[in-house]
Protein backbone atom coordinates (compact mmCIF):
# COMPACT_ATOMS: atom_id res chain seq x y z
CA UNK A 1 0.00 0.00 0.00
CA UNK A 2 1.34 3.44 -0.94
CA UNK A 3 1.54 6.10 1.76
CA UNK A 4 1.79 9.83 1.14
CA UNK A 5 3.01 12.18 3.84
CA UNK A 6 2.89 15.99 3.72
CA UNK A 7 6.19 17.21 5.12
CA UNK A 8 6.56 20.06 7.60
CA UNK A 9 9.57 22.37 7.78
CA UNK A 10 11.52 21.07 4.77
CA UNK A 11 12.01 22.00 1.12
CA UNK A 12 10.35 18.74 0.07
CA UNK A 13 6.57 19.09 0.00
CA UNK A 14 5.60 15.43 0.33
CA UNK A 15 6.95 11.89 0.44
CA UNK A 16 5.34 8.80 -1.08
CA UNK A 17 6.48 5.27 -0.21
CA UNK A 18 5.40 1.68 0.32
CA UNK A 19 5.90 -0.67 3.24
CA UNK A 20 5.57 -4.30 2.17
CA UNK A 21 6.28 -7.09 4.66
CA UNK A 22 7.92 -4.52 6.95
CA UNK A 23 10.34 -3.28 4.25
CA UNK A 24 10.42 0.25 2.81
CA UNK A 25 10.30 0.64 -0.98
CA UNK A 26 9.42 3.05 -3.79
CA UNK A 27 10.36 6.21 -1.86
CA UNK A 28 9.73 9.39 -3.85
CA UNK A 29 10.09 12.96 -2.63
CA UNK A 30 8.20 15.86 -4.19
CA UNK A 31 10.54 18.82 -4.09
CA UNK A 32 13.65 19.08 -1.96
CA UNK A 33 17.28 18.70 -3.02
CA UNK A 34 16.96 16.23 -5.88
CA UNK A 35 20.31 14.48 -5.47
CA UNK A 36 19.97 14.16 -1.70
CA UNK A 37 16.40 12.87 -1.79
CA UNK A 38 17.28 10.31 -4.48
CA UNK A 39 20.21 9.19 -2.35
CA UNK A 40 18.02 8.76 0.73
CA UNK A 41 15.47 6.80 -1.28
CA UNK A 42 18.07 4.42 -2.72
CA UNK A 43 19.85 3.91 0.59
CA UNK A 44 16.73 2.75 2.43
CA UNK A 45 15.22 0.69 -0.43
CA UNK A 46 14.52 -2.75 1.04
CA UNK A 47 15.49 -1.70 4.58
CA UNK A 48 13.19 -2.64 7.45
CA UNK A 49 10.89 0.22 8.40
CA UNK A 50 12.10 0.14 12.02
CA UNK A 51 15.77 0.32 10.99
CA UNK A 52 15.07 3.20 8.59
CA UNK A 53 13.39 5.15 11.41
CA UNK A 54 16.24 4.39 13.80
CA UNK A 55 18.84 5.68 11.34
CA UNK A 56 17.04 8.83 10.16
CA UNK A 57 15.00 10.10 13.11
CA UNK A 58 16.34 13.33 14.58
CA UNK A 59 18.60 14.37 11.68
CA UNK A 60 18.49 18.15 11.27
CA UNK A 61 19.05 20.37 8.23
CA UNK A 62 20.68 23.60 9.33
CA UNK A 63 18.58 25.35 11.96
CA UNK A 64 15.25 23.92 10.79
CA UNK A 65 14.91 21.36 13.58
CA UNK A 66 14.05 18.67 11.02
CA UNK A 67 15.21 17.41 7.61
CA UNK A 68 14.01 15.30 4.72
CA UNK A 69 15.36 12.11 6.37
CA UNK A 70 13.71 13.06 9.68
CA UNK A 71 10.42 13.75 7.90
CA UNK A 72 10.65 10.35 6.18
CA UNK A 73 11.20 8.73 9.59
CA UNK A 74 8.08 10.51 10.89
CA UNK A 75 6.13 9.36 7.82
CA UNK A 76 7.21 5.75 8.28
CA UNK A 77 6.27 5.83 11.98
CA UNK A 78 2.86 7.25 11.08
CA UNK A 79 2.32 4.55 8.45
CA UNK A 80 3.33 1.80 10.89
CA UNK A 81 0.94 3.16 13.53
CA UNK A 82 -1.91 3.21 10.99
CA UNK A 83 -1.57 -0.53 10.26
Amino acid sequence: MAYTYRTKGTCARSITFDIVDGLVSNVKFEGGCNGNTQGIARLIEGMSAEEAVRRMEGIQCGFKGTSCPDQLAKAIKEALAAK
